[in-house]
């Protein structure tokens, strides 16, 4: 197959365009199949995962897809045709993928709010290093408890369904680790196990908001969160946050629904918000008779103190929905989080988990219930905390002594991830900052994707959880050339 690569960009992108192109000019046909990714990139000579990224990227735009053990192909409903309109230049063609409008108003919302293409925060296949957020640590040991716990509740969980609210034994542990780690003194009745934070979210809007709602959101604030909210009909009203988290002094009039605040560890600017602050937004939400969605995604990880307690720890009136999520502080593919209901609401939140899965994985839930109650998983957070606590103190070190004045850190001992402001440099060099990294194998961040309105200067949101020790260094000798190359220093 003869590619035509434009030398602009990362080679995955490059090869993607000129894939595209094979198609539009009409030199593959749909349902023809795609060379086997080992044998084009042994033809181009690039990596396999240079080829994989192309593929994938194809196929989520709808030009490709797959069978499994057969390969890709072109996708079915895929034309080519003249571009419509004036005509354009000669000979020039575009794709149509045939698509029907959104029959329904929630997926007319999914279509607007969300393109699963463009997720922000994903690194490219084959990059070098990645200052990527998100990321859980790389734990042989956990990979190993984890495996034997499986094994084990593989061989004692019966095969029935679940409880919609989760296993009584796993809601039992999940509330004894709230009240010992988090300050959180809860009945199990009132926990519900969901998969992750995501589901949880999901399951608030649908209990607690109907379309037209009005929801207040950190700014800036998690996408995830900011987009499920958007689908599911909620008017958003942005709240800006400074040193001390969410300017509760902020908070609209007249109030909205639903509150959703990450005060142990503000994502992703890492305040934390203040005790009066605290205090505050719980008086308004009972004198306005709203809710608080409360993110604790990542609470358990603190460097300079012990771990505050939580939001719901002050909570009196019963007004605080507390999300806590095992994807983080474990792996992204366990799919379990739990969530602490208000108790006057535990059958709505019940009925909106059953209605969306029945229930989540017997099995999982059966072996981090033990997990939990042999003690393994406080035995992983302190070793993970340790790891962490190491990896920051590098990356720290490292940013100051190579980049010193040329960058402003918002650091607040907490989390898996810090915020670099780049000073002196303007929005273009920031863009142009990740691109040059990218072509040289640095996967970097930018902090625009979680602001509603992109904020005026440029910054990085650089995590350290994926990263081991021994590549920080390395990883940020070729930040330092990058940010030579493009926003040279005065």
């Amino acid at each position: 197959m003869h590619l035509q690569m434009d030398g602009r960009g990362p080679l995955h992108a490059q090869l993607t365009r000129a894939l595209k192109a094979v198609m539009l000019d009409g030199r593959m046909g749909a349902g023809e199949r795609l060379p086997p990714t080992r044998l084009l990139a042994r033809e181009l000579e690039v990596s396999r995962n240079t080829v994989l990224a192309a593929y994938e990227q194809l196929q989520a735009e709808g030009f490709l897809h797959g069978r499994v053990g057969s390969g890709s192909f072109v996708a079915p409903g895929l034309q080519v045709r003249p571009e419509a309109g004036d005509g354009g230049a000669a000979g020039e063609r575009v794709a149509v993928v045939d698509a029907l409008p959104p029959q329904s108003a929630y997926a007319g919302r999914a279509r607007r709010f969300h393109d699963h293409a463009r997720i922000p925060g994903r690194t490219v296949p084959g990059t070098r290093y990645a200052f990527q957020y998100g990321v859980p640590m790389t734990n042989p040991a956990l990979t190993s408890a984890w495996a034997r716990e499986l094994s084990r509740a593989a061989s004692y969980t019966r095969p029935h369904y679940p409880p919609t609210q989760g296993l009584p034994e796993l809601r039992e542990a999940v509330a004894g680790y709230l009240a010992r780690r988090r300050g959180v003194q809860v009945s199990a009745r009132d926990v519900l196990i969901v998969n992750g934070t995501q589901q949880a979210i999901a399951l608030t809007a649908r209990v607690l908001l109907d379309p037209g709602a009005a929801a207040a959101i950190e700014e800036p604030q998690y996408f995830a969160i900011r987009e499920v909210l958007q689908i599911h009909g909620a008017r958003l009203q942005p709240v800006p946050v400074d040193g001390e988290g969410l300017r509760v002094d902020a908070l609209p009039v007249p109030a909205p629904r639903l509150v959703c605040v990450t005060p142990s560890h503000q994502f992703p600017t890492g305040a934390v918000l203040s005790l009066a602050r605290r205090q505050a937004l719980l008086d308004y939400v009972h004198a306005h008779d709203s809710w608080i969605f409360e993110d604790d995604y990542d609470g358990e990880f603190r460097y300079d103190a012990r771990p505050l307690s939580a939001l719901r720890s002050l909570d009196r009136h019963g007004r605080v929905v507390y999300v806590g999520s095992f994807s983080k502080v474990m792996f992204p593919a366990l799919r379990l989080g739990y969530l602490v209901m208000p108790p006057g609401l535990r059958r709505d939140f019940i009925n909106a988990k059953w209605a969306e899965d029945f229930g989540s994985s017997a099995v999982e839930q059966a072996a981090l219930a033990r997990f939990i109650e042999d003690g393994g998983f406080e035995r992983h957070l302190r070793r993970t905390g340790k790891a962490l606590r190491e990896r920051r103190a590098a990356l720290l070190r490292g940013l100051r002594e190579r980049l010193g004045e040329r960058i402003e850190i918002a650091d607040s001992n907490a989390g898996m991830h810090l915020l670099a402001w780049l000073r002196g440099a303007s929005l273009e060099q920031g863009e142009r900052l990740i691109e040059v990294a990218a072509s040289r194998g640095l996967g970097l961040h930018p902090i625009a994707p979680f602001y509603l309105e992109p904020p005026r200067r440029p910054g990085l949101l650089m995590g350290y959880a994926g990263m081991p020790l021994a590549d920080i260094d390395p990883a940020l000798r070729l930040f330092g050339e990058c940010m030579d190359a493009v926003i040279p220093a005065r």
